[in-house]
């Protein structure tokens, strides 16, 4: 294939000369059917490469005849004014917009970690065994985490990051401090449940979108080590909830984390951003990554995962408190499972960033569910209850640092937004019915007992699917070689 290298000729811009050209057939060139003129403009003090079809097409047809090329003199005028992509730097600024994401998924993550304490303190002693009635309240806060991701583009765009955080700080606050004032069970679905869900949304995207573009030779390490706040947000948060639960009662146990979460995410808001500015997206949901069967297949991966992974971190202290364990360490596993994670996703990141981000993210999921089948369903002692938690802890937090680090390889940065917003809001129906599926598995109140078991099997099952999923968009990227780093 040739190519031609044109500029700014005898004081004709390249973009009049491009539109003058377009009116006339490329079969001058003498070029193959799909060979490509490929030429440099400058814009400022930008260069920018664009490539157009060759063969007997022209500007004026409007026939899409390679999809993605220009095909009309407002295509070229569009992409005369659009600023140059600046390549991700991995380091400098990045640093402290990672300190950022870290500090805000600390915040809103950590906040959802204490979510079992709290479901176990309400079925005792609030609202007295109604485990599947409150179990809806983490779905709602599961499903409305990820309710903005399909506008996620469109909203960066409109908006911008930093207003999209100084909401999120609004409703994650306030729902904290409404739900210490709930009296019924519908209050804290709207308040614990939706308004801080959609507040978590509103932090989430942008702190796992921007690592993934300031970074690329180090982007497993980066988008790990940011997400490794959630996992540091429950080991710390859930031992505040706790400490003030028992000492002051659970409603100033929820203000004490809407204090902490609204200082948190100020510093947040003020430091994130993305590397370069938004575009403005085609539509309101752009469905274009749809077209890539490797994020179908991930996408898959995301609804399948959500109905079991949060089935642990959100039944493992009532399940200690079956087994008659004291309250503390009800309390601990839910810490250790938050404090594993920081492990798991910065352990994980780093080492998928030298064997392969797409082999890691296949065998982190595929362990998890081999985990709650394996030991989880035989653990009816402290120790191999706390050695479940501590494993799970380190496989899950590689579960959830490998999936936006693998989406960047298979999307690209042009489309990591829209991508990001899409194959997130996957997890909306696991979140939503995922905990009250599970819940009615474990039937507490029936005739014969709680059942975990069923819970446990019903997890393991979908998680080792989702993983065998995952090894198939690992094959398509990289064969069946199984030492080939993918």
């Amino acid at each position: 294939m040739q190519s031609m290298h044109v500029g700014v000729m005898n004081g004709f811009s390249y973009k009049e000369w491009l539109i003058e050209k377009s009116n006339s057939s490329f079969e001058e060139a003498n070029l193959d059917e799909r060979a490509q003129v490929t030429g440099f403009f400058s814009c400022g003090s930008d260069l920018r490469r664009i490539q157009l079809p060759s063969s007997g097409y022209t500007m004026a047809n409007k026939t899409d005849k390679y999809t993605g090329d220009l095909r009309t003199s407002e295509d070229v005028e569009s992409i005369a004014a659009t600023p140059a992509i600046r390549e991700p730097p991995d380091g400098g600024r990045g640093w402290l917009v990672i300190a950022g994401c870290f500090l805000g998924l600390f915040s809103t993550q950590g906040c959802w970690a204490t979510w079992g304490i709290y479901l176990n303190h309400y079925n005792h002693y609030v609202f007295p065994n109604q485990m599947t009635t409150l179990s809806w309240i983490g779905s709602l806060w599961l499903a409305s985490a990820v309710v903005t991701g399909p506008f996620f583009s469109y909203l960066t765009w409109k908006i911008g990051y930093r207003w999209l955080l100084f909401v999120g700080i609004f409703c994650c606050t306030l729902s904290l401090m409404l739900a210490s004032l709930a009296t019924e069970i519908w209050h804290l679905y709207l308040t614990q449940g939706f308004l801080s869900g959609l507040g978590a949304s509103l932090i989430w995207f942008p702190c796992i979108t921007a690592p993934q573009t300031w970074f690329e030779k180090r982007r497993g390490f980066g988008v790990g080590l940011a997400i490794s706040g959630s996992g540091c947000g429950g080991l710390a948060l859930v031992n505040v909830a706790q400490a003030v639960l028992e000492k002051a009662g659970y409603r100033w146990s929820l203000r004490a984390l809407g204090f902490i979460s609204f200082a948190l995410l100020s510093f947040t808001a003020l430091v994130v951003r993305p590397l370069n500015p938004p575009q403005k997206p085609k539509q309101i949901i752009n469905f274009a990554p749809f077209r890539n069967m490797q994020f179908n297949l991930l996408f898959v991966v995301q609804i399948v995962t959500n109905f079991s992974f949060n089935i642990p971190s959100t039944f493992l202290p009532a399940y200690a408190s079956y087994l008659r364990l004291d309250d503390w360490t009800a309390a601990y596993l839910s810490s250790i499972i938050s404090g594993v994670m920081v492990m798991g996703k910065i352990g994980c990141g780093f080492i998928s960033d030298r064997v392969g981000r797409a082999n890691m993210a296949a065998m982190v999921i595929i362990l998890s569910g081999t985990l709650c089948l394996a030991l989880w369903l035989n653990a009816h002692t402290r120790a191999s209850v706390w050695a479940f938690a501590a494993l799970w802890g380190f496989f899950g937090g590689g579960y959830m640092a490998m999936i936006p680090a693998v989406l960047a390889q298979i999307v690209g940065l042009e489309e990591i937004e829209s991508a990001n917003g899409l194959v997130f809001f996957g997890w909306f129906f696991g979140g939503l019915f995922g905990s009250p599926i599970a819940s009615s598995l474990i039937d507490e109140n029936g005739p014969t007992g709680p059942h975990y078991d069923h819970a446990i099997i019903f997890g393991g099952v979908l998680m080792v699917f989702a993983g065998l999923l995952a090894l198939v968009v690992r094959i398509m990227r990289g064969g069946i070689n199984p030492f080939r780093k993918v």
